[in-house]
């Protein structure tokens, strides 16, 4: 069976080589594998781990170069399939360092990874992968919406189903409905992740403590919040901890959450303690906020330990 397999979205990233210029005056650019859950995907294979995603691409060549850098990354793409009539999603962002990286996507006139279908899952892969990673984005639209709550009843809330509280409101036809949603989705996962945003979605407080808190009373093993400059808290029912964050020069923060996602797939697959675990997650993003890619630029294993011993380089 497979150890880390993902579900949502997946595109192409048009990202600029030019540094601190607008859109407006960008000259070159270059392309790479984008999509929160298929990142997540390729940065727990960069630790060994067999990993696959269950999306949906255009039928065109985008979507074929998709399979070409999911292969190269080896993830398994048995699960992507195609879809006619709806074009790959492409996402462009600006990069003005530190902080200002404005994120425009094109998932028109529908993204093919909202047409997960629920009666084309592989329930028996799902139920038996050791750890399924869900995003909260995948909850906007149906039929991804009824495949995703189909993927997370076939896990039978077993140990390592993870829900990513990836909010984006842009991606939202309604808005209004996210918050039922999510509470909905919380009742079927045993580990939660987000940033302060996106806790406050989940458990109408932004507070850390409190939402960590009311993420454990929705029935959850392990709530992590990441709250940006105060570094990374995790609560159990048995411990809280928290990691300061790892400072390094960002060149682009976009993909910082998806490699501590691949990052803390990995960790907790390894029953490592939950400090050593957020450690370890936290210095993988820091690594690829320093870099200018996502996928290809996820770290190994062996940076990550490099970054903690203070040995290495932050990029």
């Amino acid at each position: 069976m497979t150890e880390v397999l993902t579900i949502g979205r997946i595109g192409v990233d048009i990202y600029p080589l030019q540094v601190g210029v607008s859109l407006r005056e960008v000259e070159t650019f270059g392309k790479y594998l984008g999509g929160s859950p298929a990142n997540v995907a390729v940065a727990a294979a960069r630790y060994g781990r067999s990993a696959a995603v269950i999306t949906r691409t255009g039928a065109d060549p985008f979507g074929e170069f998709l399979h070409d850098a999911l292969a190269e990354y080896r993830v398994d793409d048995r699960y992507v399939t195609p879809v006619e009539g709806l074009p790959t999603p492409v996402t462009f962002c600006e990069i003005r360092p530190p902080e200002d990286f404005p994120i425009y996507f094109y998932r028109y006139p529908k993204a093919p990874d909202l047409e997960i279908h629920a009666d084309e899952l592989d329930l028996g892969a799902i139920a038996g992968a050791d750890l399924f990673w869900a995003t909260v984005t995948g909850l906007s639209q149906e039929p991804s919406r009824s495949a995703h709550f189909a993927a997370l009843e076939a896990r039978g809330r077993r140990r390592f189903t993870v829900l990513d509280l990836d909010y984006r409101p842009m991606l939202w036809p309604d808005v209004a409905e996210a918050p039922d949603l999510v509470r909905q989705a919380l009742r079927h996962v045993t580990v939660a992740v987000g940033n302060l945003d996106e806790v406050e979605v989940a458990t109408g407080t932004r507070e850390p403590y409190d939402a960590a808190k009311a993420l454990l009373d929705a029935g959850l093993e392990l709530a992590v919040v990441k709250q940006g400059s105060k570094g990374v808290l995790g609560m159990t029912r048995d411990e809280t901890v928290v990691v300061p964050p790892r400072k390094v020069e960002v060149v682009n923060g976009l993909g910082a959450g998806d490699a501590f996602g691949g990052a803390l797939c990995h960790a907790l697959l390894s029953g490592w303690s939950l400090e050593r675990t957020l450690e370890f997650a936290n210095a993988a993003g820091a690594i690829v906020a320093g870099r200018l890619a996502c996928a290809p630029d996820m770290p190994t294993a062996e940076e990550v330990d490099a970054m903690l011993s203070g040995s290495g380089a932050h990029a």
